[in-house]
């Protein structure tokens, strides 16, 4: 167990010592940090104050607040950007250390390639976690600089109104279940790493079957397939913002999702014992 903590150490050095995976965290401060200034210098607060009068809130109250403006940013860059830099660690993991000959020196040493990868796979899902967990924390503090503490007003698909600690509450729960989105994310595109392919191929693949479901989910006439798509289990986060929680659809979706991560990693696993790496 200590060499496996010290492998894993190694693999966290190695990815966190790469720049490009911390494009990911820059890019969410610059665009928090737009989103909260067009919001705060337009007539969007008016717009929400006016829908929340005519739902029977008189004069905002208090609802314009660093939960409702955080939850909003968190949920347009968790459905746009978030699933990109997920994606990106994922196909860079395996493929770019075969592509700059690293891999071949480390399948010299005496180290199965099982475990190799599920430490490679063990270091995204903690990168994914900070990510994820990065979002989260910048989402309220960034908001907070702008807007009140309050409640929490969330809107569309459906109109719902939490107090301050209900709404603290959702918006962490949301946070949570945004990590099995990123996960699975970085574990397709880990699984195309394992491929015989560049990393910007893994990259690519992994998001074109992420929006070709999300494009087929958003058809009317596939509306009975929805559980078919993987789009629609991997924002099973939104449905934590309802004025009812269904857990028994959230439970589905998160059973679903293990799944399909199991299955990423055993076609992984089984397309990176079949290359001839060290030859």
């Amino acid at each position: 167990m200590t060499m496996f903590l010290f492998q894993l150490r190694n693999e966290l050095w190695k990815l966190f010592g790469k720049k490009r995976t911390y494009i990911g965290f820059i890019m969410f401060l610059v665009a928090q940090n737009a989103i909260l200034i067009l919001l705060r210098f337009s007539h969007v607060p008016k717009q929400m104050a006016r829908l929340l009068q005519m739902n029977g809130v008189m004069a905002g109250g208090n609802y314009i607040s660093i939960l409702t403006l955080g939850t909003m940013m968190v949920a347009l860059i968790g459905l746009s950007l978030l699933p990109l830099y997920a994606a990106l660690v994922g196909g860079d993991l395996v493929a770019k250390e075969a592509e700059d000959g690293s891999l071949r020196m480390i399948l010299c040493r005496p180290i199965s390639r099982l475990r190799l990868l599920m430490l490679k796979w063990l270091a995204g899902v903690l990168f994914a976690f900070t990510l994820v967990l990065s979002l989260g924390l910048f989402g309220l503090l960034f908001a907070s600089f702008w807007f009140p503490w309050g409640g929490l007003f969330v809107w569309p698909p459906n109109f719902a109104l939490f107090n301050a600690t209900e709404g603290l509450h959702r918006y962490l729960f949301m946070s949570v279940f945004l990590l099995p989105k990123t996960v699975t994310i970085m574990t397709m595109g880990f699984m195309f790493s394992c491929c015989n392919m560049k990393p910007a191929a893994a990259t690519i693949l992994a998001l074109s079957l992420m929006m070709i479901s999300g494009i087929l989910q958003q058809v009317p006439f596939f509306s009975d397939f929805q559980d078919w798509f993987i789009s629609y289990h991997v924002d099973i986060w939104q449905s934590v913002l309802a004025a009812r929680i269904p857990w028994w659809k959230v439970g589905q979706s998160l059973s679903i999702l293990l799944g399909y991560n199991v299955t990423f990693l055993v076609i992984g696993t089984v397309m990176f014992h079949v290359r001839d790496i060290k030859s």
